[in-house]
């Protein structure tokens, strides 16, 4: 039973991260496409900012693997995972899991409001993207503490 809370903690942190990470991405790629279709020589900003939500998913697909890999599963010989130890590959899911959905969606936000910065004044482009690597420092942390979570754990 301690296998299937390990991989419910793993879809947790992929899941979640997807979803904050697709949220962002359609959020940027809604308001870029208005800025695109006044000014197309924008397209390379506009694709550059769609793409920053998108690391929050990277960051939960990394614990998922991290989570399986631990298990066993990944290399086709499972290991016996006690209900405590699943129980805490679950828990650990969760912070990376959070923090990406948030992170992903309020980056996507901010982004979003960016591009208004950078459709007045294209030279301010780097502005826009440390808006977004303030926001992207709180998925940074939630990763490490799942990562940490999971060392802890020896199966």
């Amino acid at each position: 039973m301690g296998i299937v809370f390990a991989i419910i903690g793993a879809a947790i942190a992929a899941g979640l991260a997807g979803i904050g990470s697709s949220i962002g991405v359609a959020s940027v790629g809604r308001t870029g496409a208005g800025l695109v279709a006044e000014d197309e020589s924008q397209f390379g900003s506009v694709l550059l900012f769609s793409a920053l939500p998108g690391s929050q998913a990277v960051y939960g697909m990394l614990a998922s693997i991290l989570i399986l890999q631990n298990t066993g599963l990944l290399s086709g010989a499972p290991k016996a995972v006690s209900i405590e130890q699943g129980l805490v590959l679950l828990a650990a899911g969760l912070p990376v899991g959070l923090t990406c959905l948030a992170s992903g969606m309020y980056q996507g936000f901010t982004i979003s409001s960016g591009i208004q910065i950078v459709a007045k004044d294209k030279s301010r482009t780097g502005q826009v993207i440390i808006f977004a690597a303030m926001v992207e420092t709180f998925a940074i942390f939630g990763l490490l503490v799942t990562i940490l979570m999971i060392n802890g754990v020896k199966i």
